[in-house]
């Protein structure tokens, strides 16, 4: 044994087409910015995961579901690992590590075009405790370097885990801007699922509720451009998703209620803005985005709301879904 696997080609098929079918689960963890949810989203060929290069937007647990005829893949979406400076942090690590030990495979993401840091030092570290897991290794973003980067990249990332005692499963450089070597990797992960029927029918790309993408959607919005304002001091609730009554059936009309929570009231003219314009904007900006995931129009009422210092107090964290 010992030298490196790097896949650049598909496994060979087994001889006999016996179906067994398999189904479990996979998260991809990764710093922010590493490519996770371009790569989910490649996967399962649609939009799924909020796309941030900020840590600790996708809070909540999206899945992606990518439907195979020989398995059924459901790619659990972690928050960021980071060091703790809060309350949320800690909690947020708690699920972290409590998903890494529930899913069937991890796959560890690390771009191609930076070389490798203290953060993903600290991600394998805490990989490395998590013993049972397998663990792949994706590089991604391999569009944007030279074969000679690439190869560099791989023979650190193989010494990595031999300097923290652990053998990745596979090593595997992808594309998912320009769709290479996607489908390889979702070849490679099926093995090491176990065997079972699908645990979703086969419509479903995502369970995450409908609000809770919602409320992404128009968090996104509202960091866009204040994020070094306001990093993590936004939270969004959506109280309510009614059909409006009274519509012609070939008009409906979707009338959501949402309130934007901020940390301190000199927060609230940053998102506001001058005369409101600002939260205007993010209205309209996430509205067309909302009805572009839930495919009907949609009337979106957003009110900011001061919660003080959620962050920090179980009380509102509990309040705010997490």
């Amino acid at each position: 044994m010992g030298g490196m696997s790097v896949r650049t080609q598909s496994p060979e098929p087994p001889e006999s087409s016996g179906a067994t079918h398999r189904a479990g689960f996979a998260c991809f963890v990764g710093r922010p910015n590493a490519g996770k949810s371009t790569l989910t989203n490649a996967l399962v060929g649609q939009k799924v995961a909020i796309t941030a290069n900020q840590p600790q937007t996708t809070r909540h647990t999206v899945r992606g579901i990518v439907h195979r005829p020989d398995a059924q893949l459901i790619l659990v979406d972690t928050p960021g690992l980071h060091k703790p400076r809060t309350l949320l942090g800690e909690r947020l690590n708690d699920i972290v590590r409590t998903t890494w030990a529930e899913v069937d495979v991890i796959g560890f993401c690390l771009p191609a075009n930076e070389k490798l840091g203290p953060g993903d030092r600290f991600i394998a570290k805490e990989l490395a405790s998590i013993k049972k897991t397998p663990k792949i290794a994706i590089v991604t973003k391999t569009d944007l370097v030279d074969g000679k980067t690439l190869a560099e990249q791989l023979i650190a990332i193989d010494l990595l885990g031999k300097e923290l005692g652990f053998e990745w499963a596979e090593i595997v450089p992808v594309s998912a801007v320009a769709d290479k070597q996607v489908d390889l990797l979702a070849d490679l992960i099926v093995p090491l699922l176990p065997e079972g029927p699908a645990l979703y029918p086969e419509g479903d790309l995502t369970d995450e509720p409908e609000q809770v993408m919602v409320a992404e959607l128009i968090r996104e919005a509202a960091l866009e451009g204040v994020r070094d304002e306001l990093p993590h001091s936004i939270a969004v609730v959506v109280e309510e998703m009614l059909p409006r009554e009274d519509r012609p059936a070939d008009r409906p009309l979707l009338d959501i209620h949402a309130f934007v929570y901020i940390e301190r009231p000199s927060q609230k003219g940053i998102i506001i803005g001058p005369k409101g314009k600002r939260l205007k904007e993010v209205g309209i900006k996430s509205r067309k985005q909302i009805e572009a995931l839930l495919g009907t129009p949609v009337f979106l009422d957003l009110h900011v709301k001061v919660a003080k210092d959620w962050q920090r107090d179980p009380r509102q964290l509990r309040k705010l879904g997490f």
